[in-house]
Parts: structure tokens; sequence; C-alpha cells
């Protein structure tokens, strides 16, 4: 099979006089699945203008036909392959360093059929890497065989860093708190593939043939979006709808390039959106 399935299930674009846009999904399109107001009409530009565009997001659990289908229910049209998970970069780079490998997964759909769809077989038998991916059922049962199989010389590696994710009753433990139990109990530390691992960023730019000169990132939180951008090349902007605050952007050493509102400040100016 062909190892470069993941990346291959998005079809290079054609060079764009303007802009290339990346974007997270949570806290800058929607809010669980409420949609941020003026998102629908920010994608609805995009593509009627053409610009290539791509959703990121560091949830593994679903596929993107699936998270095609949740935001679409949330009134936002996004299209399969303009969505790029933390599963589908992990089968990227796992393809890229040990084609045709084994793996022990925890974790949902999304990371199962990414590995899939590169040729990995998923085993508990003697498996290449132990990977850790997001599931809202972590059993203690799969914990104790990914530390078992890690201990036993397994590579361990994790789709995000995550230490929460949200829900409608509150915060949830997520893959990096999941990560830090195994660790404990391992004193071996994962390789992170999602953000803010500017690795993440790349392999999307590769998979649609864009340049990180003509790239920005558009995010909600400093400490993931607006670092994995500036890490990987790219002009970055904060929206205040998600996590960050205009008083939290002032704790850190780097900036982003713009800070706004929300992405309904970007319609009516995507071709050129430093263009005060």
């Amino acid at each position: 099979m062909d190892t470069d399935a993941a990346t291959d299930r998005m079809h290079p674009s054609a060079p764009h006089a303007g802009w290339t846009y990346l974007m997270d999904m949570d806290g800058v399109l929607v809010h669980e699945d409420q949609p941020i107001p003026g998102a629908s009409d920010f994608l609805a530009e995009l593509r009627r203008t053409e610009t290539p565009f791509v959703v990121l997001t560091n949830n593994s659990i679903r596929t993107p036909r699936d998270l095609r289908a949740r935001l679409k229910q949330s009134g936002l049209d996004v299209p399969e392959e303009s969505i790029w998970t933390s599963a589908l970069a992990t089968a990227t780079f796992l393809a890229s360093q040990r084609p045709a490998g084994t793996a022990y997964v925890v974790g949902e759909s999304g990371l199962t059929t990414a590995l899939h769809d590169i040729g990995y077989v998923l085993t508990e038998k003697d498996p290449d890497y132990v990977v850790l991916g997001e599931t809202r059922t972590y059993s203690f049962e799969a914990i104790t065989t990914a530390i078992r199989l890690i201990e036993g010389g397994a590579r361990f590696i994790a789709t995000n860093p995550d230490a929460t994710g949200p829900s409608p009753d509150g915060i949830l433990p997520a893959t990096g708190s999941v990560a830090a139990l195994i660790t404990k109990a391992t004193g071996r530390d994962p390789y992170y593939v999602g953000k803010p691992n500017a690795l993440m960023m790349r392999s999307a730019l590769r998979a649609i043939g864009a340049h990180s000169e003509h790239t920005l990132m558009i995010g909600d939180r400093m400490d993931t979006d607006i670092v994995c951008g500036l890490e990987a090349g790219l002009q970055t902007i904060l929206v205040l709808t998600g996590i960050s605050t205009t008083a939290s952007v002032e704790l850190f050493p780097y900036r982003p390039t713009l800070v706004l509102e929300s992405v309904a400040a970007l319609v009516g100016r995507t071709s050129d959106p430093f263009d005060s």
C-alpha cells in the first residue's frame, strides 16, 4: 500500500496569487457544536474566491469525513479534503519514519483509520510503536497494555499534548494527561506530532502544495496555534473567540502578526488581511 496515502488524500492546489489559510477549528470556527458568528461567511468567501485553506485540529477522535458532517450540522461547509487532523499528521509522520510498520493504538476511529490507510498493522504483539490518541473512553486495561509494551521496547508516540478537552459539562482529560500517566509509569516521554509541533503545519502545507511564505495561521491559543505558526514560518492571526485573551497575549514572549475579535473581521479582506 502507498505509504503516502494520508498525504495524498489532499490534492495539491495550483499556485494562488494571495494567501493560503490554515486555521484551528475549535475556538476559531466553532464552540462545541455552535458556529462562531461570522465563520460561515468567512468560509464562504474563501470558497468563492478559490482561496486555498485547511482546517486543522489536534482532535484525533474523528475522521475528516466525520468532522465534515459535524461542521455541516453546525452550518459550516468545509470539504473533507480541507480538514487535517493530528491523526493524519501522525500517520504521515510514521509512514515517513517506518513504512508498513506496526502499532498498538489507544484511540478512536480517526486514528485507527489513518494508520490503516498508510498500511500499518494494529497489534498488541511486539509493535514498533505505541500510539496514543484521544478517546472519550480511556480504558485502564488499554493504558496498562501500553505501559507494558513501552517497557518492552515499543516507541512512544502521541498525537498531541493537549492536557484537557472541552465538553458541555466541563473539561475532560485528554491525550496529554494520559501521556503524562504513561510517562510517569515508564520514564519514557512521547514524541508529540500535533500542535504546537510545527511538523503538523508543515505536513498540511505539503499536502496542499502550499508554501509558508504565503500562508497564515488563524488560532485562538497563543501556546499552540500561534507558536506553532511562528515556528513553521507563517504569519499568524489570533482571534479572541477561544482560549487566549487580550490580556493573556502579554504574558508570552512572542506576538501574533495580528489580533482580531473573530474571523468575522476577515470577511471582505481575505485577499489581504493585513491591509487596515
